[in-house]
This record gives structure tokens, sequence and C-alpha cells, in this order.
């Protein structure tokens, strides 16, 4: 999943930026309020972790600022602010979490998983899909009760389909689901991807919609390698 950060001290911005990606967040990072602008305009993000003092404004001017435009992407509010009047005036703003420094880093895991799952409207912290089952937690995937390998990027792609389950998604999309804005990011590594991902759960567990993008299978589409389709059996 894509996170933009937008926090202006370069030490904290660089630990948490290291800490997401090791739980497989794609994490771009941004130290102004312009800058942030500009980001949400450019690459298509999960979830937004949002510093109060930047220099050139307050996040929750901005946050305010993108709640009138009708951006509703996930807001976590992190800030040193932990003043009762201060949460309050933050999640009255339109964030949809706030979360004080110092702060523990699966704490920040645990909420971030907990709003896109909310976001999502799921209920469990399991997806699944058909005999598919998604730990984003864990980062395991199981088919029929069996563990799964799959690459970290392959995870991620597979478990933003499953997050829009019945949505079509772009070429574009998927890129900035599985990239930062300052990877470089080979012409066809999407379509690599992809491939390996029917290669291991089956040829119809993504399809292709001409012209359009890409849309996760349908639940019987998908299956261990090796095996056949319910139907074919």
């Amino acid at each position: 999943m894509h996170v933009l950060l937008i926090e202006d001290d370069p030490l904290v911005a660089s630990g948490i930026r290291a800490g997401l990606m090791t739980f497989d967040f794609v994490v771009d990072h941004v130290s102004t309020v312009n800058a942030a602008r500009q980001a949400m305009r450019t690459v298509a993000s999960d979830v937004v972790i949002l510093d109060r003092g930047l220099p050139d404004g307050d996040g929750l001017q901005l946050l305010a600022e993108w709640r009138e435009q009708a951006i509703d992407v996930p807001v976590l509010v992190l800030t040193a602010r932990d003043a009762v009047r201060d949460r309050v005036d933050g999640l009255q703003g339109g964030a949809d979490d706030y979360l004080v420094k110092p702060f523990d880093l699966d704490e920040l895991v645990a909420r971030l998983h907990a709003l896109l799952r909310r976001a999502a409207g799921r209920s469990s912290g399991l997806i699944s899909h058909g005999a598919l089952c998604l730990d984003p937690a864990a980062r395991e995937v199981y088919v029929d009760q069996q563990l799964i390998m799959l690459s970290r990027r392959e995870l991620v792609l597979l478990e933003t389909f499953l997050q829009s389950p019945r949505s079509v998604l772009s070429a574009d999309q998927l890129k900035d689901s599985l990239y930062g804005m300052n990877d470089d990011v080979e012409s066809n590594a999407l379509n690599v991807h992809i491939h390996h991902l029917r290669r291991k759960l089956g040829s119809g567990v993504i399809e292709t919609v001409r012209g359009l993008g890409y849309r996760l299978g349908k639940p019987a589409a998908i299956h261990i390698a090796g095996t056949p389709y319910p139907g074919q059996r």
C-alpha cells in the first residue's frame, strides 16, 4: 500500500519510512504543504501520515483544503501536540486518526491497517476472496489454508486488488501501489508481477480489462499452482 508521509523533520521521516518499508508499505516523503499538494495530484496514495507543524503552513489547514475538494483518502495526523483540544481539532478537522509523538512503530502500523480496513468497508483484519486469504499484518497469503510464497511486490499487488475487489485499476494506479515517486521502474515491471501472480494463483486471479486496466478475478478462478479450477475437476 502507498503511504504519503508529510513530515518536516528529516530524522523522524527517515525512521518512519524505513520502519514502514519493513512492513511492505511503499512510502513517499514530502516535507512541506506545497510539496504535499503536488504529491496528492501526482500519486494515488492509499493513506496519508500528516504532521501539523510544517514550514509553510499547518497540516490541519491542508487537510481542510483536501476535504473541501472531496479528497477522501484516509489521514492519520502524527504530531507532538498532545492536548485534548488539539486531538479534538484534528479529528473534527477531517482526520481519521490522531497519534502523538513519540510513538511505537507497531502501533502506527496497526493504525494504518485499521484505516485501510475501514476505508475498504471490512470489519475483519483478514481479507478473504474465495479460497484465498490474506493476513495484512502477518504479510501472509493462503489458498485452501496452504501458505503461498509471494515476493514483497507480488504481495503488495495482490493486496491492492483485494482492497478494491470490484474495481478496475489502471496501470498507473497499480504502479503507485508498488513504487515510490523516485523509484526507477522498468516499463514491463507491472506485467512481470501480474504474470507471477497468475502463475502462482491461477491465470484467472487477475483479469485484463482491455483499454482500462486490470481487476481481481472471480473467487473460483483462484487456485494453487498445479491444481485445476474447481469447475475443471
